[in-house]
């Protein structure tokens, strides 16, 4: 992300870093198929960014027997799972050009046991979302969930019945992502706080703005754009825990100029031109200024998250409505672009597990509905942009956003600061690779940084 203070960094793909090489490739231009069909009966193929609309349609049309979506990127196709095996319904299908897939659970099965895991078994390190396609509940579990936790996890996922939930181990822990694309820093409980500009945005009054992460909009009110510099920017809007991972971070200067890219290191850039809802089996890029550029794919939506609360030993920090991918993260990346190749705006790193060597699981805050809850266009606002409709539904919303570049040189970060908005203060300690090397490695998700 750049703007007319910042200027722009050259910040290279990690050496050696296969991840980043793969990224970096999708960006090389490619032959999308387009919607085109010869005979009603033969599949469409789709771009992914247009998928999430037809599911959308179709979700409406066929009421009680849709049960999900999915993308399948090897055949460009668009599935969608039935409960029954009904001809009208498949007919109508196939009419819009997709696949149908029968399936066991219906989408009211798998709400029904989402709230049962919401009710019995909200345990920190935990995190659940549902797969189309497996047409069950992924439930994740960290390494912190054991003895007494993990056989309350067990024990609830199996009451949901045969086929309607899997549990997996995670080796890393749920943690949020503190530090991010261009960096951004901010000083709060006497230490250093770094971010990740995301997108930048036009405000609901015409000024300049951009979106980040909103637990670190909760962590600190002020925000630079060097690690000892003056504060450029300030925070108007968070929302973190709960109903989503989102902040809108005002510029100071009404004149500054927010070009809408992303800057992915060596020189390239990526325009941005719209904001569009995430579809599972799509490929994604993320940019953040800890890791640089990573690659990977949507596995789930309406994704819940059970952060250890940073603010009560035994409390929970939960947050809703996210995307779960399976590109990886590390702490100085929150806040940072979740983009496609083809310039669609789709999330806002909000944490997860592992990191960029073992891999792990991340979530993000959807674009389209940050956008809509603070009454902002990507941007210099040329569009607008509005919230998805849940799950199969799409936004092809605004465009001309911009998105966060990559400064390896910035230093560590904390999550300190007094929560006035979501309540409580953060936890300034945390374990992450800081590559200004300033980072102190406490092991609890967050990196602090030398006053």
């Amino acid at each position: 992300m750049s703007h007319k203070r910042i200027p722009k960094r050259k910040a290279a793909l990690a050496a050696g870093s296969v991840a980043a090489l793969g990224a970096a490739a999708l960006l090389l231009p490619n032959a999308n198929a387009s919607q085109t069909n010869s005979d009603d009966a033969t599949p469409k193929t789709f771009k992914a960014t247009d998928v999430a609309d037809v599911a959308s349609q179709l979700a409406s049309q066929l009421g009680d027997a849709f049960a999900g979506s999915y993308y399948d990127g090897s055949k460009q196709q668009l599935i969608i799972n039935v409960v029954g095996d009904n001809s009208n319904v498949v007919n109508q299908i196939e009419k819009a050009g997709a696949v149908a897939n029968e399936v066991q659970n219906s989408t009211s099965t798998l709400q029904a046991a989402a709230k049962t895991l919401k009710t019995d078994a909200t345990i920190p390190g935990t995190a659940w979302a549902v797969d189309p396609k497996t047409n069950k509940i992924q439930v994740t579990a960290d390494s912190t969930v054991t003895g007494a936790k993990w056989n309350k996890l067990t024990s609830t996922v199996d009451s949901l019945g045969s086929g309607v939930a899997a549990v997996k181990k995670s080796a890393g822990t749920f943690k949020t992502f503190v530090s991010g694309g261009d960096a951004i820093f901010a000083q709060a409980n006497g230490g250093g706080v770094r971010c990740s500009l995301g997108f930048n945005v036009t405000a609901s009054d015409g000024s300049p703005a951009f979106l980040t992460a909103g637990h670190c909009g909760v962590a600190a009110a002020q925000w630079s754009d060097s690690q000892d510099g003056q504060p450029i920017a300030t925070v108007d809007q968070a929302t973190f825990p709960g109903a989503g991972d989102f902040s809108l971070v005002k510029y100071d200067d009404p004149n500054t100029q927010a070009p809408s890219e992303v800057n992915v290191g060596n020189g390239q850039t990526v325009q941005i031109t719209q904001a569009a809802e995430a579809t599972v089996g799509q490929q994604v890029l993320r940019m953040g200024s800890t890791t640089g550029l990573h690659d990977g794919s949507v596995t789930g939506l309406d994704a819940t998250v059970n952060f250890q609360s940073e603010t009560d030993p035994n409390g929970v920090d939960t947050v809703t409505g996210l995307i779960q991918t399976d590109v990886c993260a590390e702490a100085g990346d929150s806040g940072g672009s979740l983009f496609t190749q083809d310039g669609s705006a789709i999330g806002l790193t909000s944490g997860g597990s592992g990191d960029c060597t073992t891999g792990g699981e991340t979530f993000f805050q959807p674009v389209t509905t940050a956008l809509a809850a603070v009454g902002a266009t990507l941007g210099a606002g040329d569009a607008g942009a509005g919230a998805g409709a849940g799950a199969g539904a799409g936004d092809d919303g605004a465009a001309d956003p911009s998105a966060g570049a990559s400064d390896p040189a910035g230093a560590g970060d904390q999550a300190g600061g007094a929560d006035d908005q979501a309540g409580g203060a953060a936890d300034p300690s945390g374990a992450a690779d800081d590559q200004s090397g300033t980072g102190v490695d406490d092991g609890s998700g967050l990196v602090t940084t030398t006053p």
